[in-house]
């Protein structure tokens, strides 16, 4: 028998999945409830906001129904680090998370776009980060990142962690774009992709540091 309480579990579910897609595929605040109510097969019009109130907190939702995954992914490479790891193995513990669980979503999936979307949008980016951006896995892994380069000056540590992020989500949205319009792609597979990624994260953190010259302005 199903009960209400079934049902309405069943109704959050269709509409995280139809908002999902559409911010992936049109933007954030291109889509309105009623577009995701409708894709959702939902005759109430006020279904979004019955179940999930404002735009931020379904973001929210979105981001939660993914994250915990995520987490249970990272927090197992972190279990298997052992006391010598080097500056590649805690960037493996950026990247690969999310490739693996991208891999695994099958096609087509959403949640890379989706993040891409929300965090070019300044009103809702503080909605997702504090969902995938402050998790105690990731945490430690930017701590052990921090810890392989101590001479890094901290202005440049933050420009590259700023510099990461970006790299992590753009390309992560373009290359599940092309995988689910049946593009093109460098790399093969989604690990392939992960391996790639890595070097060009290990390289960005490893290139040199130009200082301004002595009484040089700073822009």
């Amino acid at each position: 028998m199903v009960t209400a309480v079934d049902r309405a579990h069943a109704t959050r579910e269709a509409i995280l999945t139809a908002a999902e897609r559409l911010y992936a595929e049109h933007g954030v605040l291109a889509v309105s409830n009623r577009q995701i109510s409708e894709a959702a097969g939902q005759g109430n019009n006020t279904a979004v906001g019955y179940h999930f109130g404002t735009r931020a907190d379904l973001v929210r939702a979105i981001a939660r129904r993914h994250s915990s995954a995520v987490e249970e992914l990272r927090g197992r490479m972190l279990a298997g680090l052992g006391d010598h790891a080097d500056l590649r193995d805690w960037v493996r513990c950026l990247v690969h998370p999310t490739t693996e669980y991208l891999a695994a979503a099958g096609r087509p999936s959403w949640f890379a776009r989706f993040t891409a979307q929300v965090m070019t949008e300044p009103s809702l980016r503080s909605a997702i980060a504090a969902e995938t951006l402050s998790s105690p896995s990731l945490a430690r892994t930017v701590e052990g990142l921090s810890r392989c380069l101590p001479e890094l000056p901290a202005e440049v540590r933050a420009e590259r962690n700023a510099m990461t992020r970006q790299l992590l989500i753009h390309t992560m949205a373009e290359r599940e774009r092309a995988v689910a319009e049946g593009g093109d792609t460098p790399r093969a597979s989604w690990r392939e992709a992960a391996t790639g990624l890595t070097d060009a994260l290990v390289g960005l953190w490893l290139a040199p540091v130009t200082h301004p010259r002595e009484g040089e302005e700073r822009p």
